[in-house]
């Protein structure tokens, strides 16, 4: 079964003016299971959208998204939020960790509203801390952290739900070369052990080596 499949999406935005922007067009991809893609394009080419429509956030204007086999192209917005916390784990570019947790409360905080609670989300939050290197900092609020700790956190949190598919916006843009790496490598790493798809958002071809396979957006269009 396929991690992801979407078939001849679109996303059109209609303008204040009545005018309508195309932001993803006719767009149709395929990610198979325990595989990473990369998806290449410069800022403004649809990335961020066609993952934040791959991830429930957003419904598409037309098209087709299935998920590890669950159809969500007509979910409303209740089903959807359903459908992230069980199926989907996010990255997101900034890390967005809430300040005055520590880093197990980060990953915590996920599976309250999960299918988690109390002492098996406490024991998922150890297991997983452990696994990327942290169990000695899982006491640590945010700021006591360096940059590739903090994406190990984040990295930690998407996994909480044991999600079918983790979407990645930009790990490596506010990281340095060697850091950027290291982080690439522990997603590749961690993505690979326990058979998740991922897809990367970058603008980064040096990142792709990473990844299983590339796919190019351009204009909300993508090409391999």
């Amino acid at each position: 079964m396929n991690a992801l499949e979407l078939s001849d999406v679109r996303k059109v935005y209609t303008m204040g003016d009545g005018s309508d922007v195309v932001a993803l067009d006719h767009a149709s991809l395929t990610v198979a299971d325990d595989e990473i893609v990369a998806l290449v394009g410069p800022s403004g080419s649809g990335k961020t959208t066609l993952c934040s429509i791959a991830g429930g956030i957003l419904s598409p204007t037309q098209g087709r998204i299935v998920v590890a086999g669950e159809d969500i192209s007509d979910y409303g917005d209740k089903q959807l939020t359903k459908f992230r916390q069980e199926s989907i784990g996010f990255v997101f570019q900034s890390v967005n960790l809430v300040p005055f947790l520590n880093a197990k409360e980060n990953l915590t905080v996920v599976d309250e509203l999960g299918k988690r609670t109390g002492k098996a989300a406490q024991q998922r939050a150890d297991q997983l801390l452990d696994e990327l290197g942290l169990g000695d900092r899982k006491k640590n609020l945010p700021s006591q952290l360096s940059g590739g700790q903090r994406q190990r956190v984040a990295i930690g949190r998407a996994l909480m739900n044991d999600p079918k598919l983790v979407l990645f916006d930009e790990p490596t843009s506010a990281l340095d070369t060697e850091l950027g790496e290291q982080v690439m490598e522990l997603i590749r790493t961690e993505m690979k052990r326990r058979g998740t798809s991922a897809i990367v958002v970058t603008h980064d071809e040096r990142i792709t080596q990473y990844c299983d396979r590339s796919v190019h957006i351009v204009d909300g269009g993508l090409a391999a």
